[in-house]
Formats: C-alpha cells, sequence, structure tokens
C-alpha cells in the first residue's frame, strides 16, 4: 500500500512520500575532500559574489560594466583568491584536477554564467600555453587578465579549423581579416577580430589564433600570446549582446603588432593539431559553465513550483508540472554526467576525443536552454518580467548554442572526427 504525507494538520496531501535529497550536484558519485572543499567555495562564492553582482551587471550598458567602479571589478579582483590557478595544479592528478575545474566552473556558471566565463576565460592564455609546452608563456601570462580571440568579422566558428572540415563541397575558406608571420625572432600580426572576443576590453594578454602569411601563401596558421599593451594593438566597442552580459566582449585591430618568437604556441606545421587539442579542452570548460545554467534554472522553478498557488494547491501537485520538472531535471543530470565522463576521459586518454568534447559542448548548452525555457514557462506570466530570475536565465541559456562554437558547426566537425579513412 502506497505510503502518503501528510501535512502539518495531519491530513493527507495525495503526494507520495518518495522524497529524496540528493547532493548538491545530483547523483554523482561521492566527492572527493578536495572536490568537496572547491565546490563549497565556489558555491559559497557564487552565492554571496557572483548571483549578486551578475545581476547588477545584466542591466547595465556594456561600457559603463567595465568602467572603473563597476561591481566587475570587485568580482574579479575577489575570484582571484579562489585558488583556481592551472599552474598550482599543474601537480595533480590529471582526472582530479579535470574534475576540479568542472565543479568549479559548474558552480560559478550557476551563480552567473557571464562573470563565470569572465573569470575562466582570464585563465585562458595559461591554459593554452601548457597545452602547447610553452612553460615561459605560462608563467607570463599568470596572474594577468585574459581573453581568446579566435572569431573574425568574415569568418565565425570555422575560424579554428586546421584540416577543412567544414569547407563547402569546392568551397575555399575566403581571405581571413588576420594574418601574421614570422619574420626571424618576431611574429608581426596585422588585421582584424571580431567583436566575440571572450574578454577583450579588459583582458592585458590574448591567446590570439589567426592564419599565417608564409612568403604570401595564406594558411592555417598561428597561435600566439600577444600583450595588450604593445604598440599597434587597439579595441572596439564593448558588445551589446542579450546574454552572458557579465563577460565583456569586443574587438581587437593589430597593425604590424611585432610579438617576440617565444611567444609562439604553435606555427603552421603544428597549427591543425594544436587547435585539435584546442577544441577538446576548451568545450567540456563550456559544457560545464552551461550545465551550471541549467541547475540554476531548474532549481528555481522546483523552488517556485512549491510556492506558487494555482487550484488552491502549490502547482508542484498538478501532474503535468511535476512532469515537466522531472525532465528538467533529467536533462541536468544527463548534461553533468557526460560532461563529467569527457573530462576524465580525455584527461586520460592516449589523445583527448574531439567528438567527445562536442558531445559534452552540445548536449550541456541544448539541455540549458530546453531546462530554462521550460523553467520561465513554469513561472508563467512572471518568467517573463524582469522581477523574476527567468527571462534573464533564458537569455544566458540561448548564447550557449553559439559560444565557444555554434551547435550546427560543432556537430558538422564533430561528425567528421567519426570517419574511419580506413573504411572508406
Amino acid at each position: 500500500m502506497e505510503a502518503l504525507n501528510l501535512n502539518k494538520q495531519g491530513q493527507r496531501t495525495g503526494v507520495p512520500s518518495d522524497y529524496l535529497e540528493l547532493p548538491q550536484t545530483g547523483a554523482e558519485p561521492p566527492l572527493s575532500e578536495i572536490e568537496k572543499a572547491i565546490q563549497e567555495t565556489t558555491h559559497r562564492f557564487a552565492v554571496e559574489v557572483i548571483r549578486p553582482a551578475g545581476l547588477l551587471l545584466d542591466k547595465m550598458d556594456p561600457e559603463d560594466a567595465i568602467a572603473p567602479g563597476s561591481v566587475y571589478w570587485d568580482v574579479m579582483q575577489k575570484a582571484e583568491g579562489l585558488g583556481l590557478s592551472l599552474i598550482a595544479m599543474a601537480d595533480m592528478d590529471p582526472t582530479e584536477r579535470a574534475r576540479v575545474l568542472a565543479i568549479a566552473s559548474e558552480e560559478l556558471a550557476w551563480g552567473d554564467v557571464g562573470l563565470a566565463c569572465s573569470i575562466l576565460v582570464n585563465h585562458f592564455p595559461v591554459m593554452y600555453s601548457l597545452l602547447a609546452g610553452n612553460q615561459e608563456m605560462a608563467e607570463y601570462c599568470e596572474g594577468k587578465r585574459g581573453c581568446w580571440s579566435i572569431t573574425e568579422p568574415d569568418h565565425g566558428s570555422d575560424t579554428l579549423e586546421g584540416n577543412f572540415a567544414l569547407q563547402a563541397v569546392n568551397g575555399t575558406y575566403g581571405r581571413p581579416n588576420c594574418t601574421a608571420r614570422i619574420e626571424g625572432d618576431k611574429v608581426i600580426i596585422n588585421g582584424q577580430k571580431s567583436a566575440w572576443c571572450s574578454g577583450a576590453m579588459t583582458a592585458e594578454v590574448c591567446a590570439l589564433y589567426c592564419h599565417a602569411n608564409v612568403d604570401g601563401d595564406i594558411r592555417p596558421g598561428i597561435a600566439v600570446i600577444v600583450p595588450l599593451d604593445l604598440p599597434g594593438v587597439s579595441r572596439g566597442k564593448a558588445l551589446d549582446k542579450i546574454g552572458m552580459r557579465g563577460c565583456n566582449q569586443g574587438e581587437l585591430f593589430f597593425d604590424q603588432v611585432e610579438v617576440p618568437v617565444s611567444h609562439l604556441l604553435a606555427g603552421p606545421d603544428t597549427y591543425a593539431d594544436f587547435t585539435y587539442a584546442t577544441l577538446t579542452e576548451a568545450n567540456p570548460h563550456v559544457a560545464a559553465t552551461w550545465v551550471g545554467v541549467g541547475r540554476a534554472a531548474y532549481e528555481h522553478a522546483l523552488a517556485y513550483a512549491h510556492e506558487r498557488k494555482q487550484g488552491g494547491v502549490p502547482i508542484i501537485q498538478h501532474q503535468n508540472v511535476r512532469y515537466r520538472l522531472f525532465h528538467m531535471f533529467r536533462k541536468v543530470e544527463a548534461a553533468r554526467a557526460v560532461t563529467r565522463r569527457v573530462v576524465e576521459f580525455n584527461a586520460t586518454a592516449p589523445k583527448a576525443a574531439l567528438q567527445a568534447s562536442i558531445v559534452a559542448k552540445i548536449t550541456a548548452t541544448q539541455n540549458s536552454f530546453e531546462v530554462a525555457s521550460d523553467a520561465l514557462q513554469i513561472f508563467g506570466g512572471n518568467g517573463v518580467t524582469r522581477e523574476y530570475p527567468m527571462e534573464k536565465l533564458l537569455r544566458d541559456a540561448r548564447a550557449g548554442l553559439i559560444a565557444d562554437g555554434c551547435n550546427e558547426v560543432l556537430a558538422i566537425k564533430g561528425g567528421t572526427a567519426l570517419m574511419n579513412p580506413d573504411l572508406l
């Protein structure tokens, strides 16, 4: 016989007593001591610092959001105390390091995905320097605000493409907007990167990926660390966008910018392999942040469904609401599970799997958007007002389907990685 809950008056509520309190991040195995410590620290930071600041920055003009005195700078300063230094983590077990970063990314984005991305992108020049095996550059970039510059006015998600897999049949890449050439002990950069360069307005160093000019032959490519205070570097205007407003983005311009060749991460001979490694590293980080967005939307909806009454009862007692909430819960759990699985696999495999990284990114961002949309529906009319959190979360979630490579282009690249040339 099915047990039923009783309310405070001893009356039957008609709700089966199957409730089980799950850990903070759902049905996953117990965390290690260091994982629990990172989760608790970053979650507390998200509650006390990131979420309140994210709400303020979301309503500000992009230029004002990064102006002196903005709460943005307070967040960035306090984030330095989180202990997320990649160099300091270098001696950790690879699996635990990957899991710690995924856990931290989820918690930060649970607070605000724009600010989470701002914090994480500051570490990207260090990350990619380590990925390239350039310890000197990793140490040079450590402690400096960073950005990652890839896309161009005429080239979007196809920019990180070293083997032409995304090129249309009988098509060509077309003229790149930014190129670099190696001359003796210098790398000389000319051109423009588009307004989607995350952190560009506040960064001190840039991990720049562009085409190479080799004796007039333009081809992929060069990756190089560029100090943004060099002569010839200029910035455009901060981008005004619907979501991720806590993460500043904007154009970068390079006019005969000279960088020492020691800043090089990859040249034409290694660029294709390096961009492969870059995507396998970056996509799961993006996946983990959007798991946090989806989880935030789900938790808001779950709490609201217990509070909001229709028909004389909290709306969670209506079957359709419970049905919707379960599928939201399922999607968050699935996104987290595949993300954790991929980061652990790629941290330990002889060669990281690009197709797996893309699975994590697309699954997490797509599920996050669907969960945020359903969460807004549960809030009803209140969901579309700025008095409640859902319209912001829906805007933030939508941005994930394009950020770090739009999902359609990534799926083509992931599908290409499934092709076995020995069977063709």
